[in-house]
């Protein structure tokens, strides 16, 4: 099918670029105003004890959370001064009656007015029935809360999300704006002229155009988190980097062995157009089983990400072949001068990788436990983590809801969290003081207040709150909330909601779907890598490989962001755990990344195992054709997600140095060391497959291999013989040690 491909673009190449380009445009401008369609939140588990409290508290009572917390100052003024509560009360008689369910000024509660007078607080709820209604009720507020007059200062769960949004706008244009520059200036040293130097931000605006849209339009039909636009980026420009190298480097191969471009392009698509199209479909893979989340974030990251990566590899197989055909010759124009636009002999580049490889099938038992050990060394840290969800602290200090809420701190004490707790029951009401009672003998409560109470044909019902001291993410706050819960009402039913109750839940539903997405990656993956390479060893050591890399960079993680190491340096508040969403997104994220240069150094070295049958010749080969591709790819990919991790959102600073940890340590531990090692040391046994599943991949596996008869290829190379058994590739007995071979290419 590559092949039909390949001619089919290399007769239409100029139509094929035409509708890719005209697509383009289409997609950007069904992608404009994408962000103001995104939305905020989206954490919870609409079947968790925190939502149906929520769900019950706003349908009984209204809401009652302390959704935006307003701080008003004045240097001079008290906050008993009529003057300072004129201008709050103008203030309040401003808001929308629409947009509000609550308002508490801090006259009728004494613990909202600050120690020194001059600073006091109002606590609205805003209406809605989910977060996107908030959202929206917030949105027409917003602008109007300042009193006249005095200082205003803004915090609360939806101003920190609001906040987020215009931050990671920014943060997007900003990474946009430094990467293309630095791109340009390593694409021209990688490929060494102007012309090659451009295809990559061809493949990258496609890329980008085509997922924004796709991003646009799924948010009309669902909730779409607006962290997604800056995933899709990230990994929108990465991987059209990524692809576009392999596919310009392989067509740059092909055309030193032939004049004719149609020749060479579809010689391209047959071998690196397969690895593209299957690296592309490990990684949304990958991605994909993130729907399995009831999270409205995590699905929505998977959608923008599988996106991303399916447009990545759709305009990398076809816009990107039809502009190579129609440029031909003309690909390696403006050259560098002097030395370093001297074409770059691949061959005797990669004899230092080969070299590597060759010392490291030498010693691969000493090999394979050194660099396992010390991995698992820089994994150690994950043992010790914490779980928590995102607060302010996500923002730099100096955005304002986050400066507010430092503010609030400094102003009036230490951080209280607090738990709404609906009774309802045909005896709630009486046996509501036995209750109460309960609740305030729990260890930590500092309070228990009754908020509301109603009467009802089927019982009665109350909104309690209970508060206590610590910020809302810290594992005593969680502790605390489990232990609430553990105290049952006297009659009736009770649901405890809340920050914490939301966070504990969230940890909770995280932990119960996991192992259905690992078990989803793992078949995909295993799968996925059989079609590759008819092999059912290969899939199970790279899987394995993967988890001890990906751990690593868990370790890494955990020792900047939770435990608090290189703060300074990269410019965020430390806390003392790390978001439970933020591992599962980088678990699929990295899986399948993390495929991606072992599929491509696969992919050639089966290609040599299939011309030659020795394994270790195959495995030197490999790493030999593949050494400089991979370091120019992971060197491209570095800046892209470099640049994306300097922004503001620690979330996206944690995903991004994880991916970092995760690229080195596959273009270099893995692709280097691991990859020849294990190779070595299973000798044939790589290959191997039952019988059956040899035959199946014979007739439909997906292999890297160059068509035999390819038009003006020269005639192909005979058969090799079987090669010999040997003590160290020994075929494993009563299989078939070897698929069978294709008509292998002449080299």
């Amino acid at each position: 099918m590559a092949e039909g491909w390949g001619a089919f673009v290399a007769r239409r190449a100029r139509i094929v670029l035409a509708a890719g380009l005209l697509a383009t445009l289409l997609a950007g401008g069904v992608a404009l105003g994408v962000f103001g369609a995104l939305a905020q939140g989206g954490f919870g588990d609409a079947g968790s004890e925190s939502a149906r409290a929520a769900a019950a508290e706003r349908a009984l009572f209204g809401n009652r959370a302390a959704d935006v917390v307003v701080i008003v100052s004045d240097d001079e003024l008290h906050a008993d001064d009529p003057a300072f509560r004129g201008a709050v009360q103008r203030m309040l008689d401003a808001l929308p009656d629409d947009a509000v369910t609550a308002v508490v000024p801090y006259w009728a509660d004494p613990a909202l007015v600050s120690a020194d007078g001059h600073h006091a607080q109002v606590v609205i709820s805003l209406a809605g029935t989910d977060d996107a209604a908030q959202q929206a009720a917030y949105g027409r507020l917003a602008d109007d809360l300042t009193a006249p007059g005095l200082a205003t200062a803004v915090t609360g769960p939806f101003a920190v999300f609001a906040d987020v949004t215009e931050r990671a706008r920014a943060d997007l244009e900003r990474a946009e704006l430094v990467t293309v520059p630095l791109l340009i200036v390593l694409a021209l040293v990688v490929f060494r002229s102007a012309v090659a130097a451009l295809m990559p931000l061809l493949v990258a605006g496609v890329s980008m155009a085509g997922a924004l849209a796709v991003l646009r339009l799924l948010a009309e039909v669902t909730q779409v988190s607006v962290f997604a636009a800056n995933l899709i980026s990230l990994l929108g420009i990465g991987l059209a980097v990524d692809y576009a190298l392999f596919v310009v480097s392989r067509f740059r191969e092909e055309r030193a062995r032939t004049d004719d471009v149609a020749v060479a392009i579809t010689l391209t698509l047959a071998t690196a157009g397969r690895t593209v199209l299957f690296s592309g479909l490990t990684v949304a893979a990958a991605l994909a089983s993130l729907v399995v989340f009831p999270q409205s974030f995590l699905r929505s990251m998977g959608y923008g990400g599988v996106a991303a990566v399916l447009v990545a590899v759709a305009a990398a197989l076809t816009v990107l072949p039809a502009a190579l055909v129609l440029l031909g010759p003309r690909i390696d124009a403006g050259r560098l001068p002097g030395r370093l636009g001297r074409p770059v002999d691949p061959e005797s580049e990669g004899r230092r990788w080969e070299a590597l490889a060759v010392r490291v099938m030498r010693r691969p038992v000493l090999v394979v436990a050194g660099t396992t050990l010390t991995l698992l060394v820089i994994a150690a840290p994950f043992l010790g983590v914490r779980w928590g969800a995102l607060d302010y602290r996500v923002l730099p200090a100096d955005e304002p809801s986050h400066a507010a809420a430092a503010l609030l701190t400094r102003e009036f004490g230490p951080e209280t969290s607090a738990a709404s707790v609906v009774v309802r029951g045909e005896e709630a009401s009486t046996d509501l003081p036995a209750y109460v009672a309960r609740l305030r003998a729990v260890p930590g409560v500092a309070r228990v207040d009754t908020l509301a109470a109603r009467s009802m044909p089927d019982g009665s019902s109350a909104l309690l709150r209970v508060t206590w001291a610590g910020n809302a993410q810290t594992g005593a706050s969680q502790d605390l909330l489990r232990r609430l819960r553990a105290v049952d009402p006297p009659s009736g039913t009770a649901l405890v909601g809340g920050a914490t109750a939301t966070t504990v839940d969230l940890i909770a539903s995280v932990g119960a779907h996991l192992p259905v997405m690992g078990l989803i990656v793992l078949v995909e993956m295993l799968v996925l890598l059989f079609w590759a390479f008819g092999s059912v060893v290969l899939p199970l050591k790279a899987v394995a490989m993967n988890l001890v890399s990906i751990t690593a960079s868990f370790g890494v993680v955990t020792w900047v962001f939770s435990d608090g190491h290189g703060a300074g340096l990269l410019g965020f508040t430390p806390v003392d755990f790390l978001d439970a969403t933020n591992p599962i997104l980088m678990l699929a994220i990295l899986f399948g990344l993390s495929m991606d240069y072992e599929v491509f150094l696969l992919s050639r070295v089966r290609e040599e195992w299939d011309r030659t049958g020795d394994n270790r010749a195959a495995v030197a080969a490999g790493v030999r054709r593949t050494g400089r591709i991979i370091t120019s790819a992971a060197l491209l990919l570095a800046v892209v997600i470099g640049a994306f991790s300097t922004g503001g959102i620690v979330f996206m600073k944690m995903l991004g140095v994880g991916m970092l940890v995760a690229l080195v340590i596959d273009a270099t531990v893995v692709r280097a060391l691991l990859v020849p090692a294990t190779m070595a040391l299973l000798g044939r046994w790589n290959w191997w497959a039952p019988a059956p599943m040899v035959r199946w991949w014979a007739r439909h596996g997906m292999r890297e291999v160059r068509p035999a008869a390819a038009p003006g290829a020269g005639p192909p190379a005979a058969p090799p013989p079987a090669a010999p058994a040997r003590p160290r590739d020994p075929a494993p007995a009563g299989s078939s040690s070897a698929p069978p071979r294709t008509s292998p290419r002449s080299r």
